[in-house]
């Protein structure tokens, strides 16, 4: 039997706090995950009759949240959050009280050996949420040529020396495939220096290819344009982004569709103290915004 889930859930008062989800109501959560925000949630809603439609493209996060929020009024869907009018049309529900996305990897993927997330992982460099669709990562950096393997990791890492890794990565795959993710880890921290801000020189290269073969900037605008018509008038969409990319698409969909009115001028935070007990809730900023 698998493990109950390590993952802990970020921001969580912050977002019972911005979603406000009353006794009858029904939440998406539209990033299920390790199922800690869900759980919060169903715990809220279901005290008289409402429930949490909660969504994941992986089927490892799936399985375990059948087992562990067992009893609980949860209707887990294998779907991608952009795919959620169609899930909705499926369930026969015309619009919900509330969503949440949040964009981050659970606790729970970056334990698993076998997918490739952990640095110091020797399972595949796969990166998939789902490992039946698309190609994983270790593929997309055999095929790529540098130039365009460069542009991915700077277009979607950040990376500013995103042309001296893809030439590494080019120079060392003529030798052998770049299989692993602690292969290619400790590739990239000799490419980069250790920055300032401590995070593994390694951060932004796995960022990348990640957001590469997930697709997952595409999925966000999707879902940002789909899913205020999922709302009832007053509903509220809480999203949880982790790095710039994320944050600055939610930022303008916010300001700019008519259908939605910003509650926060800024992003939401974690505390100190959240962010001491769980580090990797540092890098978490939370907007809301309204139905109108």
């Amino acid at each position: 039997m698998p493990a109950s889930p390590i993952h802990v859930p970020v921001l969580a008062a912050e977002v019972i706090e911005s979603l406000n989800p009353q006794p009858g109501q029904v939440i998406v959560d539209g990033t299920l995950g390790g199922g800690g925000h869900t759980r919060l949630l169903a715990e809220r809603v279901g005290r008289s009759n409402g429930f949490v439609i909660a969504l994941d493209r992986d089927q490892a996060a799936i399985a375990a949240a059948e087992r562990n929020l067992s009893g609980l009024p949860v209707k887990v869907a294998s779907a991608n959050f952009s795919e959620l009018p169609v899930v909705l049309g499926e369930l026969k529900i015309d619009a919900v009280d509330g969503v949440l996305l949040d964009l981050g990897l659970s606790s729970d993927q970056l334990a698993d050996a076998e997918r490739g997330f952990s640095f110091d992982s020797s399972g595949s460099l796969d990166l998939r949420f789902n490992p039946e669709e698309g190609e994983p990562a270790w593929k997309l950096i055999a095929r790529l040529p540098e130039r365009e393997l460069a542009d991915v990791i700077y277009r979607y890492g950040e990376e500013r020396l995103s042309r001296r890794i893809a030439r590494r990565i080019v120079e060392q795959r003529t030798e052998r495939p770049i299989k692993t993710a602690s292969e290619l880890a400790e590739l990239v921290r000799r490419c980069v220096p250790r920055s300032v801000d401590r995070i593994d020189p390694a951060t932004r290269t796995f960022q990348a290819l990640r957001i590469a073969v997930n697709r997952e900037l595409e999925s966000l605008d999707a879902a940002l344009e789909k899913i205020p018509n999922c709302l009832k008038v007053g509903g509220r969409l809480a999203i949880i982004s982790f790095h710039s990319l994320e944050d600055r698409r939610v930022k303008e969909a916010f300001r700019s569709d008519p259908r939605l009115k910003p509650l926060t001028k800024k992003p939401v935070r974690p505390s100190d103290e959240e962010v001491q007990h769980n580090p990797r809730s540092r890098s978490a900023k939370l907007r809301v915004a309204e139905r109108v």
